[in-house]
């Protein structure tokens, strides 16, 4: 299930034995475009101190009850490696909070979770869990960018600007950024529509900009999107006939069969 970013923005974690504070933002990799952290705001509970949390504790969410529940303590919370969230995470930084909590690395396996698909296809006793080399990876650049920061950036065609990023709609199962949620209204009197990160041909982050492989006219002619109705596989079907893309979900759905 595809839903807003926005959507779960201001949900409440929910830790084993208690609320731990509500989401503010989420860190996602710009190069598989896939979230890898939450950022939570515990408020007065622990003053001053923003937390990450990561998808692989996140269990499926109470929409009714605005709620992420995750399968990890307050008391862990609060020993957990202190990340300054106002400040690039670095690959030690990382490694330093996913070995306190016991998790795998999700980097170098070729997947979009290491060896896997889904944050749960890594974790200890899963058939798809693998060991991760530290030393390999230990110096990498994570590419870890704001969600709430790329709002906003300018949006290029081949032959012009197109608009603006609104949005993004996340799956709530892998935490893959699936699409990019357009503005095109300061262009034309427009909509919004939606793109796949797949479909961007370069992000310039001082510029705050991202090019895609499109023209104008096909962004004018795409189906519209609205953010008050769920997005279904019919929908997405649309869309990439509209766009003459191979549909992502056909490797998925092979691979989980």
């Amino acid at each position: 299930m595809l839903r807003s970013v926005k959507d779960l923005e201001k949900f409440t974690i929910g830790a084993t034995d208690g609320a731990i504070g509500r989401v503010k933002d989420f860190y996602f990799d710009d190069s598989a475009w896939v979230v890898r952290y939450l950022v939570v705001d515990t408020g007065a509970w622990l003053v001053g101190r923003d937390v990450l949390i990561s998808p692989y504790s996140v269990g499926a969410p109470n929409w009714e009850g605005k709620v992420l529940p995750v399968t990890i303590t307050r008391e862990q919370v609060k020993n957990s490696p202190h990340i300054e969230t106002d400040k690039p995470v670095s690959r030690q930084n990382e490694m330093t909070y996913l070995g306190y909590y016991g998790y795998p690395y999700y980097w170098g396996g070729g997947g979009m979770w290491g060896t896997g698909g889904y944050p749960g296809m890594m974790l200890p006793g899963s058939a798809y869990a693998g060991t991760i080399v530290e030393d390999a990876h230990k110096n990498d650049d994570p590419h870890l960018r704001s969600c709430n920061a790329v709002k906003g950036y300018h949006i290029d065609a081949k032959d012009g600007e197109i608009g603006h990023v609104q949005g993004f709609l996340v799956d709530e199962r892998s935490w893959a950024l699936q699409y990019l949620v357009v503005d095109t209204s300061n262009w034309w009197l427009g909509h919004a529509v939606l793109l796949s990160p797949h479909w961007i041909e370069e992000v310039s982050w001082p510029d705050s900009k991202v090019t895609v492989d499109l023209k104008r006219q096909a962004l004018q002619d795409a189906p519209v999107y609205d953010p008050n109705v769920l997005l279904t596989r019919k929908d997405e079907r649309a869309i990439y006939r509209h766009y003459g893309r191979t549909a992502y979900w056909s490797e998925d759905e092979r691979a989980v069969a």
